[in-house]
C-alpha cells in the first residue's frame, strides 16, 4: 500500500475522525466504532470541503480497508479459516441463488432496464461496489448504470451497519449465527466489517472470513456473464476482459497473513499489535465513506431500483436465517 503525497490530507482527515470513534466506540461496543466512524463522517459530510481531500478520501475507503483486512489475517487461525469457508458453503448457494433469483423476477415486475437489474443483483449477492465493477465492462452497461446501480446497494449498506446487530441483538443471536449472517446477507465489506466487530470480535472475525469466501464468487459470476456477453455480442469484445481485473486481491494477503501467524514464529506482542492496528484502519475506512456518502442524492436517484434492491437485500437475509436454522 503505497501512499503519495496527494493523498495524504484526506487520509490524516480519516484518521482524525476514527480516533474518536475508536475511542468512544472502545467503551461502547455494542455501537462500536467502526459505525460511529460511518456516523460523524456522515454528520460532517453535509460541510463544504476542500477538492484536495477527495483523493485520500477515496484511498482511505479503497486501499486503507482492503490492508486492513489483511491485517485481520493476523489473528486468524488458517486451519479456521478453510473449516469455516468448507461449512458456509451450502449456505452460500442457497444465499447466492435467492439473490439472483429474486433480482430476476422482481427485475421484470419492476420493469428496471436489463444491465441495472444485473449490476443491482449481483451487488446485492456477493459483494456491493466490487462487484458491480467487476461485472459492468462485460456487460456494457453505462456509467448511469453503474451509479444507479453503486447508489442503491451502497443505501442498503450503511443501513444494514446500523440495523443488523440491533437485529442480532433483539433476536438474542449467538456471536456464530450473528457472524454468519452479516458474512452472507450484507453486502458490502465494509459494511459486514462494521456490522460483525459492533456485534462483538468473534462475530467480526467470522463474518469476515464467511464475506471474504463469498467475495471469490465475482471470478465463476463475472466469467459467466462474460461467456454469455460473447454470445450476445460475436464482435467478441467480452473477450478482452481480464481475469486479473476482477480477482480480489486483498484475499491472498488476507491468507498470506493467516498462514504467517499459523506456521511461523511471529512474535505474540506483533501478533497482537497488527490485527488492532487494522480495525482502527477499519474505522478510517469507515470515516471516508460516510465523508463521501449523501442520504438524501441517494434517495433521489429513483424508487424502482431501490424497491429491487430493497427486496433482493430482504430475500436474501431471510434465506439466510432460514438456512441456518433448518440446515446448518
Amino acid at each position: 500500500m503505497i501512499l503519495k503525497k496527494d493523498e495524504m490530507p484526506g487520509v490524516l482527515l480519516s484518521a482524525c475522525i476514527a480516533v474518536p470513534a475508536w475511542l468512544i466506540g472502545s467503551h461502547f461496543p455494542i455501537i462500536g466504532g467502526p459505525i460511529l466512524g460511518i456516523l460523524l463522517g456522515m454528520i460532517l459530510a453535509y460541510i463544504t470541503r476542500p477538492a484536495y481531500l477527495e483523493k485520500g478520501l477515496s484511498f482511505t475507503s479503497k486501499r486503507v480497508l482492503q490492508f486492513a483486512i489483511i491485517l485481520l489475517g493476523f489473528d486468524m487461525n488458517l486451519y479456521q479459516v478453510i473449516e469455516v469457508g468448507a461449512k458456509t458453503l451450502l449456505l452460500m448457494i442457497f444465499t447466492l441463488t435467492a439473490a439472483f433469483l429474486s433480482a430476476f423476477l422482481l427485475g421484470k415486475a419492476l420493469k428496471i432496464e436489463r444491465n441495472i437489474n444485473i449490476l443491482i443483483g449481483i451487488g446485492t449477492a456477493i459483494c456491493g461496489g466490487s462487484a458491480i465493477a467487476a461485472a459492468a465492462p462485460v456487460i456494457k452497461a453505462k456509467d448511469e448504470d453503474i451509479a444507479q446501480a453503486i447508489s442503491t446497494i451502497f443505501l442498503f449498506n450503511v443501513f444494514a451497519a446500523f440495523l443488523f446487530p440491533t437485529l442480532g441483538h433483539v433476536m438474542q443471536m449467538t456471536n456464530y449465527h450473528f457472524g454468519l449472517w452479516a458474512g452472507t446477507a450484507i453486502n458490502d465489506t465494509s459494511s459486514v466489517v462494521a456490522a460483525g466487530y459492533s456485534y462483538s470480535v468473534q462475530s467480526g472475525d467470522l463474518a469476515v472470513i464467511v464475506k471474504l469466501t463469498r467475495t471469490l464468487m465475482i471470478i465463476p459470476v463475472t466469467l459467466i456473464l462474460a461467456l454469455f456477453s460473447m454470445r450476445k455480442d460475436p464482435s467478441g469484445h467480452a473477450s478482452e476482459y481480464r481475469l486479473s481485473r476482477i480477482f480480489p486481491w486483498f484475499i491472498l494477503g488476507f491468507a498470506a497473513a493467516s498462514i504467517s501467524s499459523t506456521f511461523l514464529p511471529v512474535p505474540s506482542d506483533l501478533i497482537a499489535l497488527l490485527p488492532r492496528t487494522g480495525k482502527f484502519m477499519i474505522v478510517m475506512a469507515m470515516a471516508s465513506i460516510g465523508l463521501n456518502t449523501n442520504l438524501s442524492k441517494l434517495l433521489k436517484n429513483g424508487a424502482r431500483p431501490i424497491l429491487l434492491g430493497l427486496g433482493c437485500w430482504f430475500v436474501l437475509s431471510i434465506t439466510s436465517l432460514v438456512v441456518q436454522r433448518w440446515l446448518l
